[in-house]
């Protein structure tokens, strides 16, 4: 099955790289951009040994950062790949500015792509972020000798059944992990009944969870923060709700919508004019204002400055069908946390917090009916009800053992 992979994938390289190519021509993506997606990423700037640590994007990413930094602190001359597949999260990782670090898009899932980056890195194991899974990237693995490690390993019921129809192909990739950490114990029983080892199971680990807290400057309050509502990385589909039912209630006075991916700030600045609100931009130099209802954040990096400004948080990802994005972050800075029907990539945390009082359940059409019924004291009752539920178990110290276990390091 896997050659039929091969063959299909092959067939796709033109449209793949024409669609790079007008990536780089809008300035989307950089000119580095196509190289990297056939394999010439650049090479070590050092010559220590290596680890590839590839993330999907920017969630996968940042909920890694601790573990990348901890990596380099205790091995030092560490060398470490860090692969993913937007532009947004290479420019995010790049700006980390980590000694050892070299950003790059991931290669395309072709026959020889993957193995390029395997011949200029040579790394003692490849690392992988919550859910990534190529056939023929794993395949050169297998070739090379170089182990798998997951971390967060994340796998919703319907990607289960959907890999379950190509067992050819899963049963393969799963069967070559050294080791893996799941999120939680849903998606390492789906992971394990695919093919994942039965030695190769580790325990069970959110990477979210230990997130450092970064303590952002202060920014001067648009209102006080009970009136101030966070849409966070929000998705195409979920802003015009979100405005629908902000202009709807009288709670809060002020919105802050920042979107998963900046680059669609035009097109939301057009929907929110649209709508007759008044609003600043972040890309724009602007800072939340009181005479601007709503402050459009199209900017990378900055969520910690717009969670210490915010009494409740609506959860992006989650209206939309997306899995719903981490409760973590809010959580730490002491948001109320407001969430939508889409919620399989944290499924029993939610659960968790729904039933502990420390979240609420939304809908489109119950959004502003629930922000109108959400006071102060409700906020901070659901803030404290959250703590114990979204604190980390221990520093993880085990985890980045069992990385460098595995990877021979």
């Amino acid at each position: 099955m896997r050659i039929l992979y091969s063959v299909l994938m092959t067939l796709a390289l033109p449209a793949l790289l024409v669609a790079a190519l007008w990536r780089v021509l809008n300035g989307t993506e950089p000119l580095a951009a196509l190289p990297e997606r056939l394999g010439f990423v650049p090479r070590p700037s050092g010559t220590g040994p290596t680890l590839w640590l590839h993330g999907a994007s920017v969630g996968e990413l940042t909920s890694a950062r601790w573990i990348i930094e901890r990596l380099l602190r205790d091995r030092p001359g560490l060398q470490i790949l860090v692969t993913c597949n937007t532009a947004t999260s290479r420019a995010m990782v790049a700006k980390w500015s980590l000694p050892g670090v070299t950003a790059a898009l991931a290669p395309f899932d072709t026959a020889d792509a993957p193995g390029r980056v395997l011949r200029r890195w040579h790394p003692k194991a490849l690392i992988v972020v919550e859910n990534e899974l190529w056939p023929n990237r794993l395949a050169a693995l297998r070739k090379a000798g170089v182990p798998l490690i997951l971390i967060g390993a994340r796998l919703s019921p319907r990607s289960a059944n959907r890999w379950a129809k190509l067992p050819g192909l899963v049963t393969p990739m799963l069967q070559s992990v050294a080791w893996m950490s799941a999120q939680d114990a849903g998606s390492r029983e789906r992971l394990a009944a695919l093919g994942v080892p039965a030695v190769a199971l580790g325990p069970d680990f959110a990477l979210k969870a230990l997130i450092p807290r970064a303590e952002p400057p202060k920014l001067p309050s648009p209102a006080p923060r009970a009136q101030v509502l966070l849409a966070a990385s929000t998705h195409d589909g979920e802003e015009a709700p979100i405005l629908t039912a902000f202009r709807a209630q009288t709670n809060f006075t002020h919105l802050i919508l920042a979107p998963r991916h900046p680059a669609r700030g035009d097109q939301i600045a057009a929907l929110i004019r649209s709508q007759g609100l008044p609003l600043a931009r972040r890309s724009r130099g602007a800072v939340p204002q009181p005479d601007h209802p709503v402050f459009l954040a199209d900017t990378l990096g900055e969520m910690d400055l717009w969670y210490a400004l915010s009494g409740a948080c609506l959860i992006g990802g989650s209206l939309a069908d997306k899995g719903g994005h981490t409760p973590y972050e809010p959580g730490q800075h002491d948001c109320a946390l407001l969430h939508g029907p889409s919620t399989t990539n944290f499924a029993a945390l939610f659960a968790r917090l729904d039933a502990a009082g420390a979240a609420l359940a939304v809908t489109p059409e119950t959004l502003a009916k629930t922000l109108n019924a959400l006071t102060p004291d409700q906020q901070t009752r659901m803030a404290e009800n959250a703590t114990p539920i979204l604190r980390p178990e221990g520093d993880g110290r085990w985890l980045l053992d069992e990385i460098l276990r595995h990877a021979g390091l």
